[in-house]
Protein backbone atom coordinates (compact mmCIF):
# COMPACT_ATOMS: atom_id res chain seq x y z
CA UNK A 1 0.00 0.00 0.00
CA UNK A 2 2.20 2.83 -1.16
CA UNK A 3 5.10 1.89 0.50
CA UNK A 4 4.16 2.69 3.98
CA UNK A 5 3.28 0.59 7.00
CA UNK A 6 -0.06 2.25 9.13
CA UNK A 7 1.32 0.87 12.55
CA UNK A 8 -1.50 3.25 14.57
CA UNK A 9 1.61 5.36 15.76
CA UNK A 10 1.75 9.15 16.25
CA UNK A 11 5.64 10.74 15.91
CA UNK A 12 6.98 13.58 15.20
CA UNK A 13 10.02 14.25 13.11
CA UNK A 14 13.41 16.19 14.08
CA UNK A 15 15.48 18.49 12.44
CA UNK A 16 17.94 15.75 12.25
CA UNK A 17 15.35 13.14 10.52
CA UNK A 18 14.77 11.12 13.60
CA UNK A 19 11.48 10.24 14.36
CA UNK A 20 10.64 10.08 18.08
CA UNK A 21 6.85 8.09 18.72
CA UNK A 22 4.47 10.00 21.08
CA UNK A 23 1.01 7.72 21.48
CA UNK A 24 -1.25 5.23 19.42
CA UNK A 25 -3.37 7.55 17.76
CA UNK A 26 -6.89 4.90 18.58
CA UNK A 27 -5.70 6.20 22.12
CA UNK A 28 -5.19 10.36 21.38
CA UNK A 29 -7.76 12.37 23.36
CA UNK A 30 -9.59 14.98 21.52
CA UNK A 31 -10.76 17.46 24.42
CA UNK A 32 -12.90 20.59 23.54
CA UNK A 33 -10.98 20.29 19.86
CA UNK A 34 -7.19 20.07 21.34
CA UNK A 35 -5.02 16.94 20.89
CA UNK A 36 -3.87 15.26 23.96
CA UNK A 37 -1.54 12.60 23.54
CA UNK A 38 -2.34 10.33 26.43
CA UNK A 39 1.09 8.96 27.39
CA UNK A 40 2.50 12.54 27.75
CA UNK A 41 0.34 13.18 31.11
CA UNK A 42 0.86 9.23 32.29
CA UNK A 43 4.10 10.23 32.02
CA UNK A 44 3.54 13.19 34.47
CA UNK A 45 1.17 11.67 36.41
CA UNK A 46 3.93 8.56 36.86
CA UNK A 47 6.20 11.32 38.94
CA UNK A 48 3.57 11.94 41.75
CA UNK A 49 5.03 10.36 44.76
CA UNK A 50 2.00 8.22 45.77
CA UNK A 51 1.18 7.29 42.00
CA UNK A 52 2.64 3.30 41.15
CA UNK A 53 0.91 2.65 37.64
CA UNK A 54 -1.43 5.03 36.05
CA UNK A 55 -3.23 5.22 32.62
CA UNK A 56 -5.15 7.90 31.08
CA UNK A 57 -8.05 7.43 28.92
CA UNK A 58 -10.68 9.89 27.62
CA UNK A 59 -14.31 9.23 28.66
CA UNK A 60 -17.32 11.30 27.07
CA UNK A 61 -18.06 14.54 27.89
CA UNK A 62 -21.31 16.43 26.73
CA UNK A 63 -19.75 20.16 26.55
CA UNK A 64 -15.96 19.10 25.50
CA UNK A 65 -16.48 15.34 23.59
CA UNK A 66 -14.13 14.01 25.50
CA UNK A 67 -12.56 14.63 29.58
CA UNK A 68 -9.17 13.60 29.95
CA UNK A 69 -9.28 10.71 32.86
CA UNK A 70 -6.79 9.42 35.00
CA UNK A 71 -7.06 6.09 36.49
CA UNK A 72 -4.74 5.48 39.16
CA UNK A 73 -3.16 2.19 41.22
CA UNK A 74 -1.29 3.75 44.51
CA UNK A 75 2.33 2.74 45.21
CA UNK A 76 2.41 0.22 48.06
CA UNK A 77 5.45 2.21 49.53
CA UNK A 78 3.87 5.46 49.16
CA UNK A 79 2.66 8.41 51.57
CA UNK A 80 -1.02 6.94 50.77
CA UNK A 81 -3.52 8.58 47.67
CA UNK A 82 -4.38 11.68 48.22
CA UNK A 83 -8.34 12.68 47.14
CA UNK A 84 -9.31 13.38 43.63
CA UNK A 85 -9.08 17.17 43.70
CA UNK A 86 -5.40 17.33 44.95
CA UNK A 87 -4.37 15.02 42.15
CA UNK A 88 -6.60 17.48 39.71
CA UNK A 89 -4.73 20.03 41.41
CA UNK A 90 -1.44 18.54 41.44
CA UNK A 91 -1.93 17.72 37.78
CA UNK A 92 -3.04 21.38 36.90
CA UNK A 93 0.55 22.39 38.23
CA UNK A 94 2.73 20.42 36.05
CA UNK A 95 0.49 20.09 32.63
CA UNK A 96 -1.14 22.52 30.00
CA UNK A 97 -4.83 23.30 30.73
CA UNK A 98 -6.10 21.61 28.14
CA UNK A 99 -4.15 18.64 29.37
CA UNK A 100 -4.24 18.05 33.02
CA UNK A 101 -7.16 15.36 34.06
CA UNK A 102 -10.39 16.16 35.16
CA UNK A 103 -11.56 13.21 37.38
CA UNK A 104 -9.22 10.89 38.96
CA UNK A 105 -10.36 7.23 39.44
CA UNK A 106 -8.20 4.84 41.89
CA UNK A 107 -8.30 1.63 41.08
CA UNK A 108 -6.79 -1.97 42.71
CA UNK A 109 -5.05 -2.84 39.07
CA UNK A 110 -5.14 -2.11 35.23
CA UNK A 111 -6.00 -4.40 33.14
CA UNK A 112 -3.02 -5.73 31.22
CA UNK A 113 -2.68 -7.86 28.27
CA UNK A 114 0.06 -10.67 27.60
CA UNK A 115 2.85 -8.31 26.48
CA UNK A 116 1.91 -6.21 30.06
CA UNK A 117 0.71 -2.93 28.28
CA UNK A 118 -2.34 -1.52 29.80
CA UNK A 119 -5.85 -2.63 27.49
CA UNK A 120 -7.30 0.85 27.16
CA UNK A 121 -10.11 -0.32 25.34
CA UNK A 122 -11.20 -2.76 28.18
CA UNK A 123 -10.42 0.09 30.74
CA UNK A 124 -12.59 2.81 29.18
CA UNK A 125 -15.23 -0.34 29.26
CA UNK A 126 -14.57 -0.56 32.69
CA UNK A 127 -14.85 3.25 33.75
CA UNK A 128 -18.16 3.63 31.55
CA UNK A 129 -20.89 4.51 33.62
CA UNK A 130 -23.37 2.03 33.79
CA UNK A 131 -26.38 1.85 31.07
Amino acid sequence: MDGWFRSGDLGRKDADGFITIIDRKKDMIIRGGFNVYPREVEEVLAGHPAVGQVAVIGVPDPRHGEEVCAVVVADPAGPGLPDEQEMIDWSREHLGRHKYPRQVRYVDDLPLGPSHKVLKRELRRRMAPPD
